[in-house]
């Protein structure tokens, strides 16, 4: 019986060890996969979202000032 437990042991072993090898080439598939998509990214020049928001804002704010400033002529010119 000692033999089938120490056999059970070293079959249990072979499976942690194999899943310990699977999970370790997945990480490093994985880590060049997004060194991949990283580098083509980059190379096509796409902006982050962060960037895109800023942009916005600052579009925003000048069509702002714009309106306000037309707003401004518009009053001086009826002045006129």
């Amino acid at each position: 019986m000692q033999t089938r437990n120490k056999l059970f042991d070293d079959i249990g072993q072979l499976m942690t060890n194999a899943m310990g090898v699977a999970q370790g080439a997945r990480d490093e598939a994985e880590t060049a996969m997004k060194g991949m998509m990283d580098r083509w990214l980059a190379d096509r020049d796409f902006v982050t979202r962060e960037e895109f928001d800023a942009v916005r804002g600052m579009a925003q704010k000048a069509r702002e000032e714009n309106e306000a400033l037309k707003a401004r002529i518009e009053a001086l010119e009826a002045k006129g």
